[in-house]
């Protein structure tokens, strides 16, 4: 008895796992009514390639509103550029096959190029700005006389698609991105609020742990753009949604600041820090407070190091006013108190790996079928440039490579079945709308799971086009095999294609670094352009450097140490820049001010301490206005913050040549 009921819950337990969630079932329901509607409209329509309203839907198969409707906006962006560029090269090279190829290849790799420096929706409207020049211009480079019907043909089947799967969202209540991001912003405050928490005790935050709280915030990114077209006012929610990002990375930077100047004056710390504790658990009158004995140790001869300690204390008050003010605009839709934006770090030498990827895969593929004279190849020289973009933005190349290994199959084999088994030559749409669901059930609930969402997805693109759903059907088994051999084909060569111009973690922390020391030259010799936005850049690098691996945990965590310091040190740099500029026009400062600028080029710590009091001195006893105060408060703490790293990393920086060797700190 005991044996049969272990059996009966295992096989309960497998059931379980294969069952799929009544999401799922409703996700599937969507995408496979908007197939229906979409592939009935392109009939009506009497549209040349029905089937690419079918894979429009497939490829704008989200489960969530927000997602589908950012990516179908990036699509038609993405879809009418290539539209242009496809009319221009046709009317330049129509008459010459190698011109075209070449101009081709070229356009992909600038596609490429510029998408490695976006992310999610955005860097795939960049890819499809590539390879729409294929699917329109490269499938007829022998009829360049077709191609502006075959544009045009192209922009009303996307619309097609596009409208169908809005429409389908609608109707049948897609859920919305709104709650996953403000879970998502949840989870990574309460993170910050933990390790900011952490500081002011006096216990400094683990760089992994703080740049675990990086990713966090991170991982809301493609939420944000996506809650933006859910409704009428999500350009406000999106804003609040990236105010409040951009506040905690501030507020991760403000706390680590602030841990570093506790250890040098551990007194003073503790009673700042359960002034701001009070800030953080809801004190009103925390903030008012600090900002007046801010205004009154800058005016009345503090020492730097209690300017500091109150400024970041103020900072991180700050921060949690930006991220509460950012979460209820979120929450209600208005009009947050500030729009910033959340910049992306992206290296150069990457990005030009990822293009250079691409336009070798794509020439050597044009070259090998050239000369195997195997004729109607273009359709797979076409799908072999939108595998090479596809993969170049995907953060997992390898692994979207395998499931495309594995999906044309499945895909070939589930339109095979359906075209000449099911329907067996029918005509009906009824009978083809029945035909399909199997299929695009299937497809929905792989995408779902982590493992095989590359799998689903791929099923849910390609079988439409296998499929090749039309009016009247073709039942023509050559041109089906044909067809399948070519698509075949592209996938093996793009699984081959990743195994060439790959870099490995240690070249991209490599990378990393250099961008970061270019940064930091340009910081310290002078102001950056929109410094505003340097600590959100470096929170963005430092969550990317922290996934690089390295031979042990020790390495890692002494490599992020170091990544942390020099991105604080950029930070501080690029703000204590621009406050010494809002400080050319008050009376007094000349002297400080060059001081403070020749102090940062040569980044020396006593140098630097040296300017900070300097001005303080100049600051002291002035009846200088508030904002005055404010900003000569500010330079301080950046310039102590700036010093305290010079001190700490003069190893480091010695290292990357941002110190001269000789110079000692007497710290």
């Amino acid at each position: 008895m005991s044996a049969t009921l272990a059996r009966r819950v295992r096989w309960e337990a497998v059931l379980d796992r294969l069952t799929p969630p009544a999401g799922a079932w409703l996700y599937g329901l969507r995408i496979w009514s908007a197939t229906i509607i979409a592939l009935y409209a392109a009939f009506w329509l009497q549209l040349e390639s029905a089937s690419s309203a079918a894979v429009c839907v497939g490829i704008l198969s989200q489960p969530r509103r927000g997602q589908a409707l950012s990516k179908a906006f990036y699509r038609m962006a993405g879809t009418l550029t290539g539209f242009v560029v496809s009319i221009l090269f046709a009317a330049l090279f129509g008459q010459d096959r190698v011109l075209m190829l070449v101009a081709f290849t070229t356009w992909l790799g600038l596609c490429v190029f510029f998408a490695t420096h976006f992310e999610g929706v955005q860097a795939y409207g960049a890819v499809l700005a590539g390879y729409t020049v294929a699917i329109i211009t490269i499938v007829h480079i022998d009829q360049p006389l077709d191609v502006f019907e075959a544009a045009v043909a192209r922009v009303a089947v996307i619309t097609i698609g596009i409208v169908t799967v809005t429409f389908i969202n609608d109707a049948l209540g897609a859920p919305q991105v709104l709650k996953p991001l403000r879970d998502g912003l949840g989870a990574a405050r309460a993170q910050v609020r933990g390790l900011v928490r952490r500081g002011l005790r006096g216990e400094a935050p683990p760089p992994d742990e703080a740049a675990a709280a990086l990713r966090a915030v991170g991982g809301t990114r493609a939420d944000i753009v996506g809650v933006a077209g859910e409704t009428d006012d999500g350009h406000n929610r999106a804003a609040g949604a990236r105010s409040a990002a951009a506040a905690l990375i501030g507020q991760v930077g403000a706390g680590r600041a602030f841990a570093r100047a506790a250890a040098r004056e551990p007194a003073a710390a503790r009673a700042v820090g359960r002034r701001v504790e009070a800030g953080l658990d809801g004190d009103p009158a925390a903030a008012p407070a600090l900002e007046a004995d801010l205004r009154a140790a800058t005016a009345g001869g503090a020492s730097p190091e209690t300017v500091l300690l109150l400024r970041r204390a103020a900072d991180l008050l700050r921060q949690e006013a930006w991220i509460a003010d950012g979460v209820r605009a979120l929450e209600t839709g208005r009009a947050p108190l500030r729009d910033v934006d959340l910049p992306l770090h992206r290296a150069f030498p990457d990005a030009l790996r990822q293009a250079l990827r691409a336009v070798i895969t794509v020439a050597v593929s044009a070259a090998l079928f050239i000369l195997s004279g195997w004729p109607e190849t273009t359709p797979g020289l076409m799908q072999i440039a939108a595998f090479a973009g596809v993969m170049a933005i995907n953060p997992a190349p390898a692994a979207y490579a395998r499931g495309a290994l594995l999906g044309i199959p499945a895909a070939i084999a589930a339109a095979g079945i359906v075209r000449f088994l099911v329907l067996d030559g029918g005509q009906g749409f009824p009978l083809l709308a029945i035909a399909i669901a199997p299929v695009v059930f299937t497809g929905c609930f792989l995408s779902l799971g982590k493992g095989t969402a590359s799998l689903g997805s791929v099923l849910l693109v390609f079988f439409p086009v296998f499929l090749s759903p039309a009016n009247p059907q073709s039942y023509d088994l050559q041109a089906f095999l044909d067809e399948a051999a070519l698509f075949a084909i592209s996938s093996i060569v793009a699984f081959l294609s990743t195994g060439f111009l790959n870099a490995d973690d240690a070249k991209r922390r490599a990378w990393a670094l250099g961008t970061l020391r270019g940064s930091l030259l340009d910081t310290l010799t002078a102001e950056p352009a929109r410094a505003g936005r340097r600590g959100s850049l470096n929170g963005d690098r430092i969550a990317r450097f922290s996934t690089l691996r390295t031979a042990s945990e020790v390495a890692h965590r002494s490599w992020l140490r170091h990544a942390f310091a020099l991105a604080a040190l950029d930070t501080a740099a690029a703000g204590a820049q621009a406050g010494l500029n809002d400080l050319i026009h008050a009376p007094g400062f000349d002297g400080p001010i060059e001081a403070a600028r020749a102090a940062l080029e040569a980044l020396d710590a006593d140098a630097l301490r040296g300017a900070a009091a300097d001005l303080l001195g100049a600051a002291r006893g002035r009846a200088a206005d508030a904002r005055t105060l404010e900003t000569v408060a500010a330079v301080v703490a950046d310039l102590m913050t700036a010093a305290h790293i010079a001190a700490d990393e003069a190893r480091v920086l010695r290292r990357l040549h941002l110190r001269h060797p000789d110079r000692r700190d007497a710290a």
